[in-house]
């Protein structure tokens, strides 16, 4: 029987975006073949489209990273039964890839709370599995989890609440934070996971001085491999550890060992942490809005126009994008970044044309179906001489603008001019 340890992805967001693709195909590579990949949906569990969630969740997977997936839900304690919630363990005991991602983090700790979903999802890493702990999820894996939504939307004082501590097993003491360079804010700061650089740096003064702070940026993946006793980043971003004061970053492509994560190997430079002074909730700072932001308010705008069938809307994204790309590739942004933005140009180009060959070609396609199996009923009621009811029928369609000629060889029709 193996012993190989496996792999705990943590990931600052974008597990479903092109940035994640050959994350997600080089992990799958790892694990015996046929994997066994599953989406865990429990974090968002409360929201009214978490089956949405889900669907688009495997379809990702199939279309993009072309792996099978199931879904495994488990969306709350008090509404699962003991037969869906022992049929949910039962189907994670056997798989060997777990995708967990948006929703709530605290939400999501007090429905695995009491649960053998902890054990079950460091068991199967222990056994050699793959871990995908993204967004809101890889908030959940350490040892405290950060109350995003009860901070950030409603109003709570700055607080900590107890994580899954998943990471704790392989010898981490952890915070796991994601969307650690966020700018959705604008006008306000929503660095470190919406919290604002001044709400954050009160919210680390709460934590054990001995808890280490791993902070991931948006689509960037930290990959640790807990065999070679290494982690690697992957994406577009930069992932920071900090303790004591101090802090390491490493980019795209570093390698380093897990070491440095247990507290063990203090070898590489740490650098004090330096806070910006110009950064308030009192007094914003207005930011420019960077080349991602644009890409996902364009993207945003299409599928808008895409939902309620507006053509104008559709072609203005589509158009924007575009230029937006050439406009980048102009100001020579990073060559990556423009790659990922093109992906995203061809997703909602394929996305334009499923939905043009689901729709009817004009209206003549679109009513022929009916037309013909009215036409046949009005040629039984002739055949058996019931001539009023074949008329009704040749006249319901004359008010709806459609025009019945009769010939020798059977009924035509036509739309109205």
């Amino acid at each position: 029987m193996s012993t190989k340890k496996g792999i705990i992805a943590l990931m600052g967001s974008g597990e479903l975006t092109a940035t994640m693709v050959e994350v997600h195909k080089e992990l799958l590579a790892e694990l015996p073949d046929p994997p066994q990949a599953v989406f865990l949906d429990t974090p968002a569990g409360f929201q009214l489209n978490v089956d949405h969630l889900s669907e688009r969740a495997t379809e990702y997977f199939r279309q993009h990273v072309q792996q099978d997936m199931s879904i495994v839900s488990f969306k709350s304690k008090e509404r699962s039964t003991p037969l869906e919630a022992e049929q949910a363990f039962h189907a994670m005991r056997e798989a060997n890839f777990f995708l967990v991602g948006p929703g709530s983090p605290s939400y999501a700790v007090r429905q695995w709370q009491e649960t053998p979903i902890p054990e079950i999802l460091t068991k199967r890493v222990e056994d050699g599995g793959c871990l995908v702990a993204a967004s809101a999820a890889a908030l959940t894996v350490g040892r405290f989890t950060l109350p995003v939504y009860e901070i950030y939307k409603v109003g709570e004082e700055l607080h900590w609440v107890e994580g899954m501590n998943i990471l704790e097993h392989f010898g981490f003491n952890l915070v796991v934070i994601p969307h650690w360079n966020n700018a959705e804010g604008g006008t306000h700061d929503t660095r470190f996971c919406f919290m604002g650089e001044s709400r954050f740096a009160k919210l680390e003064s709460l934590l054990p001085e001995d808890v280490s702070i791993f902070g991931l940026d948006e689509h960037t993946a930290c990959l640790i491999d807990l065999d070679k006793n290494e982690a690697v980043i992957k994406g577009l971003g930069t992932v920071t550890l900090r303790s004591r004061g101090g802090e390491i970053a490493f980019t795209k492509g570093d390698r380093f060992s897990l070491d440095i994560l247990r507290g063990e190997d203090l070898g590489k430079d740490w650098q004090p942490v330096v806070r910006e002074q110009t950064v308030s909730e009192e007094t914003p700072e207005i930011k420019g809005e960077s080349f991602w932001d644009r890409i996902h308010a364009i993207e945003t705008a299409f599928r808008a126009g895409l939902e309620q069938d507006d053509t104008k809307e559709i072609t203005n994204a589509l158009l924007e994008l575009d230029r937006t790309i050439w406009q980048a590739t102009q100001e020579l942004e990073h060559e990556e970044f423009i790659s990922q933005a093109r992906e995203v140009l061809r997703d909602l180009i394929v996305l334009l044309g499923m939905r043009l060959e689901a729709s009817p070609k004009d209206r003549t396609d679109c009513l022929g179906p009916l037309v013909e199996d009215l036409l046949t009923l009005r040629e039984k009621f002739r055949e058996n001489q019931q001539w009023q009811e074949a008329d009704a029928i040749r006249n319901s369609l004359e008010r709806a603008q459609i025009i019945v000629e009769d010939a020798e060889d059977g009924s035509r029709w036509r739309l109205k001019s």
